[in-house]
Parts: C-alpha cells; sequence; structure tokens
C-alpha cells in the first residue's frame, strides 16, 4: 500500500455516541512518501474531564479558541481524500470521525488498516500490543495522547511493522472495510434546553455544556446526570 492516511485522534472519552473529538493528527502518505500533514485542536463544546485533561494535559483554555467540528471536518476531508486510513484501533478514530462527518451533512465510508490488529497476530509473544508499548518495544519515539505524536508513532509503527511481516502475513496489510453505523443528531428542543437551565439554576451550577450547541441526546443524558446527583426541582418532584 503506497498511499494512505494516518490519523488519530484524542476525545473527551471513549463512546462516539456520547463523546466528542478535542483533537485530530494525520499524516498522508502518497507514492510511499509523507506528502503533507494535518493537526488541529477541536472545540467539543463542552468542558473537559479531569481525567482527560490528565491524559492529554490539554485544558479547557487550550480549546476556547479552537475551531468547532463544522470548521475542521471539511478541511480534514479534503485532505485526507479517498485514502484508506491507518490507524492504532483504526476503528475507534474512524466511528468518531464518521458521526462528525455525518452529523455535518457529509457521507464517510473508507477502508482501513489496524496495526493494533497485525501486532496481535504477529506479535503474540508480547503482554501488551498497546501504542506504547510497541513503541517502547521497537525504540519509536513517541509524545503519547497527543494526536499528532500518536500519528507519527503509528506510521512508524506501521512501516516497520511491513518491513517485518508483510512478506509472509499479506493479508493483514491489505485495506479492509470500516464498518460503523450512524445517524445524524439533532439539535436540542427549546424545552431540553429551559429544562436543564431550570435545573442549573435550582442546584447553583454551572453548565458543562454550550446550550447553544448541545443535541438531543446530550441534552437528554445531561439534564438525567444533574438529576441523578442533585435531585429535582421542587415542582418536579410534586408532579
Amino acid at each position: 500500500m503506497e498511499s494512505y492516511v494516518v490519523v488519530d485522534l484524542e476525545t473527551t472519552g471513549l463512546n462516539p455516541k456520547e463523546d466528542k473529538i478535542i483533537e485530530i493528527g494525520a499524516i498522508k502518505i502518497e507514492g510511499g512518501q509523507q506528502a503533507d500533514t494535518f493537526r488541529t485542536l477541536v472545540n467539543p463544546g463542552r468542558i473537559l474531564s479531569e481525567r482527560v485533561q490528565n491524559i492529554t494535559h490539554l485544558t479547557d483554555k487550550d480549546l476556547e479558541e479552537a475551531p468547532y467540528i463544522e470548521e475542521v471536518i471539511p478541511k480534514y476531508l479534503e485532505f485526507a481524500g479517498e485514502y484508506p486510513l491507518v490507524g492504532h484501533r483504526i476503528l475507534f478514530d474512524f466511528s468518531f470521525l464518521k458521526r462528525a462527518a455525518v452529523n455535518c451533512g457529509f457521507s464517510y465510508e473508507r477502508d482501513g488498516v489496524d496495526t493494533l490488529r497485525i501486532a496481535r497476530i504477529c506479535l503474540p509473544e508480547l503482554e501488551s500490543r498497546s501504542l506504547p508499548n510497541l513503541c517502547r518495544h521497537f525504540g519509536i519515539a513517541h509524545q503519547a495522547h497527543r494526536a499528532f505524536g500518536d500519528a507519527k508513532a503509528t506510521l512508524e509503527l506501521f512501516q516497520i511493522l511491513t518491513e517485518r511481516f508483510y512478506e509472509e502475513n499479506d493479508k493483514l496489510f491489505q485495506p479492509r472495510e470500516l464498518k460503523y453505523q450512524v445517524k445524524k443528531e439533532q439539535p436540542a428542543t427549546k424545552s431540553q434546553k429551559k429544562h436543564i437551565l431550570k435545573l442549573l439554576k435550582y442546584h447553583s451550577l454551572t453548565s458543562e455544556y454550550d446550550l447553544d450547541r448541545i443535541t438531543r441526546g446530550e441534552a437528554s443524558r445531561y439534564a438525567d446526570s444533574i438529576i441523578l446527583h442533585y435531585g429535582r426541582c421542587p415542582k418536579e418532584s410534586q408532579g
């Protein structure tokens, strides 16, 4: 495979149905040579959990001036073109990218190669085939948990795996269809936003979301979370 795009994301969590992209890093390979790179932070429209901040060393302040996904996705799609994707656990990254693309009105179907799958089959003796562990195993410099650093490490890993294992395991290196079903998300209704604002006011809370951008699913989960942790408003309890 001479032309492809290596991609990695940082996100607010692990569930593409509930979480959002906060960083994209990608490297385009054409004819076996690095042709271009893509890297950007993304404003997720919500505050980051302490866990995500600790892992990525990104803060809400880092992201507040970053572009929203609606601005980023068209640029990423133009950059990546129709090339197959390469990534470590590539279906994770693809699922977030596809959901974001569909929400922005784009179709997004791609083939991909998973370096994790290759490593699991070709390196069964290793206790862990995580990207950091594989980088230590092969002596690859790695800025972990930042999208472009992970993409660079994944590219080098893919090249090493190709050199060592392609001849006897060529089918592992052929792009396969990436499958993830997604429907476009709808914005929250006025009544949902009103309900959340009422809960926030009653419990003296600051919103974790940008309510101008919150979706119906997010609004429903957020209201349920507030009620679970703090309780309903008095009139709701009586009703």
